[in-house]
């Protein structure tokens, strides 16, 4: 892959750090001329290459995200697998306390973001994601050997999840990489990957759970992290890295390299970072509970897995219509996708329990899986619009992990509500209302950036002014200095 990182193209502020080896003194008057070398070659060099080694790096974050999101989302065909295995119908809290297994799994792969993103900055993409990667596929096989519910909590829930944080982020950050005029498309391409899973897995699932039982298919399943592992390897970075500030040479990085502070400086993102929890308190809860509710309604026998298919397939049409759909759209508008992304989201899990024709809630479920798929897709190009290439990662990381609270607490609180009112109506109607007051929230973003902008490009006109000022009144000084030599 050398052809896509040539020596001499490499950006002039790149330094070494802790994972780098140390520059010999030779190199050091080298470093020092490219970085006396002319500003406008900069775009050149950092410019994304748009396709090449590209295509193979989207290809293996399309596996990442449909291996680890593909199983979260079917977990609701584990869920009821669970209830048989480990659960009593004589516990209260039967549903309450199986939730937490899938919840805490898909909660932990969001709260270990922030640290994830320390260590992409630090370690790269490939050592961060390879890594994550083979934690996943030791709790997963793990998991497979429990014989109660306790530990899956450890094994599942923890173990598992956060080896697929770590092996998901970087599969964002690196696309910025490799793209930047067709990073909508790719995402959308890339997040399609779930999709595909969660079309194909519930049936897989259900098959290997009837043919084999849950120990072996969850280490089934473990292959898939195998895969991701090998996948990891082709995350080869082409942006420099974050400069240290170290001036001894110290492994240690600085803390403000460690913690990036600057992004919560922009008022957008800290818009976006607290808009989007707010919206997904509900947003867990119809992977995890419709199934069960599929079967409290209209019977044992029906044909649940085609609700999650139908989920999967639009969800993918969604990823790749507005992932291409963002492209041509300018800036932080893109915002706007995704507050009509949760306007929908949230009426669509309030009309769930008002379905008494399984038609109908086919219906619903492709308008879900289509914007939940729009919602997916453009996060990434929003977050390099909010603040840029170079903090992306630790924006990404910072806001996935705020959405962990939400994300876990809202099945459990669903199958509370199931377990002491008999239903999953209240549950629904309830969590259609977060995407709704979140989504809200978004639409602040466009205008308080536009308002940024205009201050900022106020500042830099006042700035010239006084440089051109001062140019001029320079110039009126010396000629009279150099007459008076020259006579």
């Amino acid at each position: 892959h050398d052809k896509h990182k040539p020596a001499k193209d490499q950006h002039p502020s790149v330094k070494t750090t802790a994972s780098d080896p140390a520059p010999g003194a030779a190199e050091e008057p080298e470093a020092k001329q490219e970085n006396g070398d002319c500003a406008a070659d900069a775009p050149r060099q950092t410019d994304p290459p748009e396709g090449g080694w590209g295509w193979v790096v989207m290809l293996a974050s399309m596996w990442c995200n449909g291996s680890v999101f593909g199983i979260q989302n079917a977990f609701g065909i584990l869920f009821v697998s669970l209830l048989e295995k480990f659960g009593n119908e004589n516990d209260e809290d039967l549903r309450f306390k199986t939730a937490w297994v899938g919840s805490l799994s898909m909660g932990m792969i969001f709260f270990c973001s922030p640290i994830v993103s320390v260590f992409t900055d630090l370690l790269g993409c490939r050592i961060t994601a390879v890594g994550g990667a083979a934690v996943a596929f030791v709790g997963l096989l793990a998991s497979s050997f429990v014989t109660s519910l306790g530990p899956l909590y450890f094994t599942y829930g923890i173990v598992f999840a956060c080896g697929c944080s770590f092996a998901y982020q970087p599969s964002l950050v690196i696309l910025g990489h490799y793209f930047k005029r067709r990073l909508g498309l790719v995402n959308g391409i890339v997040t399609a990957g779930s999709s595909v899973f969660t079309i194909t897995l519930p049936y897989m699932l259900t098959g290997l759970l009837k043919s084999v039982g849950l120990a072996y298919t969850l280490r089934v399943l473990s292959i898939f992290m195998f895969i991701l592992m090998l996948a990891g390897f082709t995350y080869k970075p082409l942006l420099p890295k974050p400069v240290s500030s170290s001036k001894s040479g110290s492994r240690c990085p600085s803390l403000k390299r460690v913690f990036n502070v600057h992004i919560w400086r922009s008022l957008g993102y800290r818009i976006w970072a607290f808009g989007i929890p707010a919206a997904l308190y509900g947003y867990f809860v119809p992977y995890v509970h419709l199934m069960t509710h599929v079967e409290e309604r209209f019977g044992v026998n029906a044909n649940k897995e085609i609700l999650l298919t139908c989920i999967g397939i639009t969800s993918g049409v969604g990823r790749l219509l507005f992932g291409r759909v963002a492209d041509y759209v300018p800036g932080v508008n893109k915002v706007f996708l995704q507050v009509s992304s949760f306007l929908v989201i949230g009426l669509m899990s309030m009309m769930i329990p008002l379905c008494h024709v399984f038609g109908g809630l086919i219906a619903v479920c492709l308008l879900m899986g289509l914007f939940d798929g729009c919602f997916i897709c453009i996060m990434a190009p929003i977050a390099f619009e909010l603040v840029g290439s170079q903090n992306v990662s630790q924006a990404i990381g910072f806001l996935l992990g705020m959405m962990s609270v939400p994300m876990t607490v809202g099945p459990p609180i669903a199958g509370f509500l199931r377990d002491r009112l008999g239903s999953y109506d209240v549950a629904f109607y309830l969590a259609g209302i977060p995407p709704i007051i979140g989504g809200a929230m978004l639409c602040l973003i466009p205008w308080v950036e536009a308002r940024r902008r205009r201050k900022e490009a106020q500042l830099v006109a006042e700035a010239t002014e006084k440089m051109l000022e001062s140019k001029n009144g320079t110039e009126v000084k010396v000629k009279p200095e150099d007459t008076e030599s020259v006579i």
